[in-house]
C-alpha cells in the first residue's frame, strides 16, 4: 500500500517533471525563432565562459503564450530534490504583504494621452519590503509613463508580485504581471492592450533603470524590470524611468536569491506592491 508521504512525492515528481517538460519545449521554440542572432547583441558573456541569450531575456508575453523566465535557457532551477517543494525563507526587511489581490482590470485600448510631457513624473512603489520612487521621463517616452500613470490610477498594480529575478549575467527583478504567484511562473499577464516602443536609440541598461519587459516590437503592457546592477542588454527594453530612492530595496531582495535555488526564478522575498502611485512633479 502506497503511503500518504509517498504518494505526496510521487505527486510532487510528477509535477515537477511536467514542468520541466514545459520549460524544455519552450527553450526549444525560442531557440527556433532566434536561430539568427547578431552577435554584439545577442549574447551576454558570462564570467567563466558562460552565455545567456539577451534577446528576448526580459520578455512578457501575451496570454496563451510562456515566456516567462523557463523560457531561458538558464531558467531551469538547480535543486538537489526535484520531489521537494521550494521553501520561502524569511528575508530581513521584509513584512508581511498587505491583505488584497489583484483587480485584473482589462482595457480595450491604450489610454488616451493625460500627462503633460514636459513635466516631471514620479512613481512610487510601495512593496512590503520597502519603497522605491522612480523618476519618470515623460519626455521621451511619453506613451509609457502615460500608460503608467493610468494604470496606477485604475489601482491595476496594487497587490501583484515581483514574479522574477535574475543574479547571474542581467541582473533585474520583474514586476507588473497581475497573473504571477509565487508558485506559479508569470510573465503573461497585460492590460489588455499594447503600446509601441519608445527611447531606444542609444539605450543602456545601468543599476536603477526601469524599463519595459515585452515579447518583441510593440508589444507593450504592463510588465517592467527594475535593474539593481548594471546590466548588458540590446537596446530592445523601453527605458522610461530611474530609480531615485530605494536602489538598496531592490538589492536586498536580489541579494537574498531565488525561491528555487538557481540564478533565475522567482524572487525569495515574496515580493508584493501593496500600492502603485504615480504624481505630477
Amino acid at each position: 500500500m502506497v503511503s500518504s508521504e509517498q504518494r505526496r512525492r510521487q505527486l510532487a515528481r510528477e509535477k515537477y517533471e511536467r514542468q520541466m517538460q514545459r520549460r524544455a519545449e519552450v527553450a526549444a521554440a525560442r531557440r527556433r525563432r532566434n536561430t539568427i542572432l547578431g552577435a554584439s547583441l545577442a549574447v551576454v558573456v558570462l564570467a567563466g565562459g558562460g552565455t545567456l541569450f539577451a534577446t528576448g531575456a526580459f520578455s512578457s508575453d501575451d496570454k496563451g503564450k510562456s515566456a516567462s523566465a523557463a523560457s531561458s535557457p538558464q531558467a531551469a532551477p538547480t535543486r538537489a530534490d526535484p520531489t521537494a517543494a521550494p521553501t520561502r525563507k524569511p528575508v530581513e526587511g521584509c513584512a508581511a504583504p498587505a491583505p488584497g489581490s489583484p483587480n485584473g482590470k482589462q482595457f480595450k485600448a491604450e489610454p488616451a494621452m493625460s500627462i503633460d510631457q514636459n513635466a516631471s513624473y514620479t512613481m512610487a512603489l510601495d512593496t512590503n519590503c520597502g519603497k522605491v520612487t522612480v523618476a519618470l521621463d515623460a519626455a521621451k517616452a511619453p506613451h509609457t509613463v502615460n500608460s503608467f500613470n493610468f494604470l496606477a490610477g485604475e489601482q491595476y498594480f496594487d497587490h501583484t508580485k515581483c514574479h522574477r529575478l535574475t543574479t547571474d549575467g542581467i541582473f533585474v527583478l520583474q514586476c507588473g504581471d497581475p497573473t504571477a504567484s509565487a508558485t506559479v511562473p508569470g510573465g503573461t499577464g497585460n492590460p489588455g492592450y499594447k503600446f509601441a516602443d519608445e527611447n531606444l536609440t542609444g539605450a543602456t541598461y545601468p543599476a536603477g533603470t526601469v524599463a519595459m519587459a515585452n515579447s518583441g516590437p510593440g508589444t507593450n503592457g504592463s510588465q517592467f524590470f527594475l535593474v539593481y546592477k548594471d546590466t548588458q542588454l540590446p537596446p530592445n527594453y523601453t527605458p522610461f524611468g530611474k530609480i531615485t530612492g530605494g536602489l538598496d530595496v531592490v538589492q536586498k531582495i536580489a541579494a537574498a536569491g531565488t525561491l528555487e535555488g538557481g540564478s533565475d526564478g522567482h524572487p525569495m522575498a515574496d515580493v508584493t506592491f501593496n500600492s502603485v502611485t504615480v504624481s505630477k512633479g
